[in-house]
């Protein structure tokens, strides 16, 4: 990881935030005509699981090699946003419904108990079950991530036949979902680990550039997913393909993915030879990047919030901004109090697993 690669990341990570954005409030309610770059939301998703997969195999093998404290940063990460995405998903639902309540017709607002439930373990998409924790679409990827962390933790800190032991048993609980997107995710491992990649020349570094650039939009430009998962529904048949619910894509991110894992392999060697533009951008990217995990997580009750407060004239593109900047400020406001205060979350789950080991070795 060098600096100007970190600061590249940080990039394409708020990017794809605002893309996934950009694909959910794509809404005929919110705009008449289609937003511009409105069909890259499940493509943003599987950017986030190369990402995430590298930055998990790249902490653990600088700062969080003890499990304590990986545990505690992961909890810390993932709960500093989940908790108030539950709590701003059920007011934003609550209130919103009662202001607007024609948008809302296409969202769940039953079984609460079930939902909560689900949502507060991260099981929304437990083999072939799929509970969708109300106007908050975009949470399904959240419970995929947070278990692929769990599992990689298992085969990192776990010895001998204990950590494949745990690592198979976490998808036999959790089924075939999960386990169809896992390779996506275990690419960006695949990317940190795989060392003799960042020794590769600059002209084959800018030509794999090139050709994943080149790559990706030949992949949108054919609507490969679509292809695909049209091809798969028809092998599957179409109750069980439903049924993958997100992860129906697999085989075209199985295409997508190797384009995206050879887009960092080449720009972790070239970021260093434009290192001056990196470091002219890297303040405002930074800033943005912390917030990325909370827009992602917020975004859809809260655009649907803003824009059944709002009632405002789809055919006037001053209702869709209006409602983006409401989202975007409500964002900035509850990740200020929640993600960027996640230390003192960590702190305090680690304080509490060492507490938690000493008690059991003063047992035993």
């Amino acid at each position: 990881m060098n600096k100007p690669f970190s600061i590249y990341l940080d990039l394409v990570r708020f990017s794809a935030a605002v893309l996934v954005y950009i694909y959910h409030s794509n809404q005929r309610f919110l705009s008449t005509e289609l937003l511009p770059a409105s069909h890259f939301g499940h493509s943003s998703v599987i950017v986030f699981f190369v990402l995430s997969g590298f930055i998990i195999s790249y902490i653990t093998d600088t700062k969080e090699n003890d499990w304590r404290v990986f545990m505690a940063s992961r909890f810390s990460r993932v709960f500093s946003v989940v908790v108030p995405a539950i709590l701003v998903t059920l007011c934003a639902d609550t209130i919103g419904r009662q202001l607007y309540p024609a948008i809302y017709s296409g969202y769940p607002f039953d079984q609460f108990g079930l939902r909560l439930l689900a949502s507060s373990l991260l099981m929304n998409e437990t083999w072939l079950i799929s509970v969708t924790f109300f106007s908050n679409v975009p949470y399904w990827s959240i419970g995929y991530e947070w278990w692929y962390y769990i599992a990689f933790a298992c085969l990192h800190f776990l010895r001998g036949g204990s950590a494949w032991f745990a690592f198979v048993a976490i998808f036999v609980l959790l089924g075939p979902k999960l386990a169809l997107l896992a390779p996506i995710w275990w690419l960006g491992v695949l990317l940190h680990r795989w060392r003799s990649l960042a020794q590769l020349p600059a002209p084959a570094a800018l030509l794999g550039l090139l050709s994943s650039i080149a790559g990706i939009v030949v992949f949108h430009w054919l609507d490969v997913e679509a292809a695909c998962s049209a091809w798969l529904s028809e092998q599957l048949g179409a109750e069980l393909h439903r049924n993958l619910t997100f992860s129906k894509f697999f085989l075209s991110d199985y295409l997508l993915g190797p384009l995206v894992f050879l887009n960092f392999a080449c720009m972790r060697v070239l970021a260093v030879h434009a290192g001056g533009f990196f470091q002219a951008i890297e303040r405002p990217t930074r800033f943005l990047a912390q917030y990325t995990f909370t827009l992602y997580l917020l975004h859809q009750p809260l655009f649907l919030f803003w824009g059944a407060v709002l009632r405002g004239n789809p055919d006037a593109p001053a209702y869709w901004l209006s409602v983006t900047l409401l989202t975007f400020a409500t964002v900035g406001l509850v990740g200020h109090f929640t993600e960027n205060k996640r230390g003192l979350l960590r702190d305090w789950a680690l304080a509490l697993l060492r507490r938690g080991q000493a008690t059991q070795r003063h047992y035993t």
